[in-house]
């Protein structure tokens, strides 16, 4: 059983400190442990500790350090050389998804880490089953895929793959506890895991709606902000069936299921936003007009949103932990 006091001892490992592995960084340096951070390219180190730091600072507006900010940095390594990922005990790789990117990826963690080491993929897209035929020890090889922002979300999803070992799985899903993490945890692999299935089964119906004509994409984000918002954060789907009656969402069901999209092609309107080239707030030109001042205000608004659901979260927690107690 892992200690509090351990995590100190615990070295983990970042490969690829983009936007989403710088932070995983900050969550785990949140958490206790050195993190050694490895940019693969030089560009991703370029920013890096700027990036890292400007998280950081966000993380202390949302209440979650403990520590001047300095304490964190001074337990980061950053580098080029993978060899500072010798006594990591798990690698997180967060790199583009491409395959033959991550198995160079994983071979250099294993020769850095002689083996030794847990490697972990925040991939979303590559099934965990097929990466783990990339490493030398596919039995100490699984997917640990994280929310941005990793330090102020409590989403994490566990995936063994075919080859993967329990009892290293198990140290990670009980080791994420401490990260202050919900985490599931997914015996099988799953394509694109719960989350993404959840969530895209989702988009599919909402652009169905909208090519047919029975819904603008503003009555979509209404639909869901406000009926869905309104619970999503206190409980989960199967809880909310238990609470509002089973015999209902029977009736519901019959009548909807021949009715939803079953199509497998990507809707015309995605395909059209990516020919023009349209990357939502990035570039303020998405399914949505902006102008370059929206897209911005867009962006802090969702910053700031994120630490009070984050807060909300942990009182709804505390209060059903509680209720369970009596």
């Amino acid at each position: 059983m892992i200690k509090p006091n351990e995590l100190a001892e615990i070295e983990l490992g970042v490969v690829g400190l983009g936007l989403m592995g710088s932070s995983i960084v900050v969550a785990l340096l949140i958490a206790g442990h050195p993190v050694r951070g490895v940019a693969p390219i030089p560009s991703d180190m370029e920013d890096a500790e700027l990036r890292i730091t400007k998280q950081l600072k966000h993380a202390e507006e949302s209440s979650l350090l403990h520590q001047p900010i300095s304490h964190y940095l001074s337990r980061l390594t950053l580098s080029e050389d993978f060899g500072i990922l010798r006594d990591c005990k798990i690698v997180q790789e967060c790199v583009v998804e491409r395959q033959e990117i991550k198995a160079l990826m994983y071979r250099k963690i294993a020769e850095a880490t002689k083996g030794k080491a847990i490697i972990s993929s925040n991939t979303s897209a590559i099934p965990i089953s097929v990466l783990q035929e990339l490493v030398p020890n596919p039995e100490r090889f699984l997917g640990v895929h994280w929310a941005e922002p990793a330090y102020l979300t409590r989403f994490l999803e566990i995936t063994k793959g075919a080859k993967t070992a329990e009892e290293p799985a198990r140290w990670v899903f009980e080791l994420a506890h401490f990260w202050d993490k919900e985490p599931t945890f997914l015996q099988r692999d799953i394509r694109g895991f719960v989350t993404n299935r959840l969530m895209y089964a989702v988009y599919r119906e909402a652009f169905h709606l909208i090519e047919t004509k029975g819904a603008t994409v503003e009555d979509v984000d209404k639909s869901f902000r406000y009926d869905a918002g309104s619970w999503i954060t206190a409980m989960g789907l199967m809880k909310r069936m238990d609470l509002l009656g089973l015999a209902d969402f029977r009736v519901a069901l019959i009548r909807l299921f021949p009715e939803l999209s079953n199509s497998t092609e990507v809707p015309a309107l995605m395909r059209r936003m990516v020919e023009e080239e349209a990357r939502g707030i990035q570039n303020a030109r998405g399914l949505y007009p902006y102008t370059e001042k929206e897209a911005g205000e867009w962006e802090r608004a969702f910053a700031a949103f994120n630490k009070e659901i984050y807060k909300l979260a942990a009182e709804n927690r505390s209060a059903a932990t509680k209720k369970q107690d009596i």
